[in-house]
């Protein structure tokens, strides 16, 4: 369950620093922040993203990632994740928390999806199943547990097809009667200071986005 942030005051902020034509809106009669669910790839990804979101935003992390298919290497991320959490939390204490939850691990889910695409390249046809499989479930999991907003530190990444990540966001924005929350968080130098970040909080960086298919492909590539 999510912890219950401290009252804070409103939101009323258009395009929220995403370049989107859509509006934000939330009432001034309300006493607490709105809510999002922040899809998390990995720790590295969540540190800009979280920063970025918690001033506005009562924020949780939503761990769900069956891409990531050596077990090991989705725990080393996880505890990465909560790695950065715990000390930004620590950090502030006094001012907000950020929240987190795990999905299911069901990589066979993943795996049957992906199959026919394996010998798909980097970016293509298989990475757009993967973005949805994730997303998707964000999206249900937003309004299972009813939250105002879901979104993905996704977008934070160079290699990430953003418009195509902000396509499915609006398609499921639909579906699901949860709003997409549309950031870019590339922007305003976003990437880069998540490696600012990472350093500062001593966070594994993986080398690799998180299947097997694209870690084979990047190794042959080096």
């Amino acid at each position: 369950m999510k912890k219950e942030a401290a009252p804070v005051g409103f939101i009323n902020k258009a395009n929220y620093q995403t370049g989107s034509n859509r509006n934000f809106t939330h009432s001034a009669m309300e006493k607490k922040k709105p809510s999002v669910l922040l899809h998390a790839c990995c720790g590295p990804c969540s540190t800009a993203c979280v920063e970025r979101l918690v001033q506005d935003f009562e924020v949780t992390l939503y761990y769900y990632n069956p891409n990531i298919t050596d077990k090991e290497e989705y725990l080393l991320r996880k505890e990465t994740l909560l790695q950065f959490v715990n000390a930004y939390n620590e950090e502030h204490k006094d001012e907000f928390t950020v929240n987190f939850i795990e999905g299911e691990y069901d990589v066979q889910r993943w795996l049957d999806k992906t199959a026919a695409l394996k010998d798909e390249p980097e970016g293509g046809k298989r990475c757009d199943v993967c973005f949805s499989m994730r997303l998707t479930e964000t999206a249900r999991q937003a309004k299972e547990m009813k939250f105002d907003y879901f979104t993905t530190t996704m977008s934070v990444s160079p290699h990430k097809n953003y418009d195509a990540i902000k396509t499915l966001g609006m398609i499921l924005d639909g579906e699901y009667g949860v709003t997409y929350l549309d950031v870019d968080f590339k922007k305003k130098n976003g990437f880069a200071r998540s490696v600012e970040m990472s350093k500062q909080y001593g966070l594994y960086r993986q080398g690799f986005c998180g299947c097997d298919y694209a870690r084979i492909a990047q190794e042959a590539q080096k």
